[in-house]
């Protein structure tokens, strides 16, 4: 009995997680670039009462066994780097991914962070950054005297300049890869860290090596499905009240017990 009020648990707090996790996707359903997460959970170990194959007999074994599981726990959480729906916004220094990769952006530390968040504004000396300052890297500065900015599907970043007719070329965006999404590391700010796991970044001119191409003009929305993240929950929620229902009867049979 004592077994089966542990096993629950274990059960009520994986659905929490799962409620968690849903949370956090419905809560950036509007996020630009965010990437929809999901609780991956595997079964613990198991109490063993009679070994499968052990003999039976001289002659005989047993075919199945007897093995009593202990509950489950959450052992990560993976990220869906499917491509979110491009949204148009008329601002030029809007930028989307259509395809595979990555903005790399500077962080204050000096480590390349890498996102999905083409939401990006000028500073004061011009250079392009993101939401949160962060220089979009390689650098592009954007002079203050331009009338346009062109950003090509291959990332060459052009303005035209007053009194010279030809568009002057200002750098080159480039969309670094991955071996392995799921092992990038969040961090919040729509950023995420490279890690062992995740295997090193590679930089690429964007449509190539299997790169995804730059949209001017659009940003990248969540590509989290809301209706699919609702029916999760509910069937998150019902999980939750049968482990629960489990405790409360586990609870009754001990204490059935005790007043024997």
């Amino acid at each position: 009995m004592i077994t089966s009020l542990w096993t629950a648990s274990t059960g009520l707090t994986a659905q929490q997680v799962q409620i968690d996790i849903i949370a956090n996707n419905l809560a950036n359903v509007s996020t630009n670039g965010f990437k929809q997460a999901r609780g991956i959970f595997a079964d613990l170990l198991y109490q063993t009462l009679r070994q499968p194959g052990a003999q039976s007999s001289l002659t005989t074994q047993i075919p199945d066994g007897l093995q009593i599981g202990l509950g489950v726990t959450p052992v990560s959480t993976g990220r869906i780097f499917t491509q979110g729906s491009l949204q148009q916004t008329g601002n030029s220094l809007d930028m989307a991914i259509d395809g595979a990769g990555f903005f790399q952006v500077l962080l204050p530390d000096g480590t390349t962070a890498y996102t999905r968040d083409g939401s990006f504004q000028k500073d004061n000396q011009g250079q392009i950054v993101t939401a949160n300052g962060y220089p979009l890297q390689p650098a592009i500065t954007i002079a203050a005297q331009a009338l346009t900015v062109t950003v090509a599907p291959d990332g060459v970043v052009s303005i035209t300049l007053p009194n010279v007719t030809a568009p002057v070329q200002v750098g080159t965006i480039q969309v670094a890869t991955f071996v392995n999404n799921g092992g990038l590391q969040s961090v919040g700010e729509n950023l995420f860290l490279e890690t062992a796991s995740s295997g090193t970044a590679t930089p690429n001119t964007p449509g190539t090596n299997g790169s995804g191409v730059v949209v001017q003009n659009y940003v990248e929305a969540s590509n989290v499905n809301v209706a699919q993240e609702l029916v999760l929950m509910i069937q998150t929620q019902r999980a939750y009240e049968a482990n629960a229902k489990v405790v409360s009867t586990s609870d009754q049979m001990l204490a059935r017990l005790t007043q024997l």
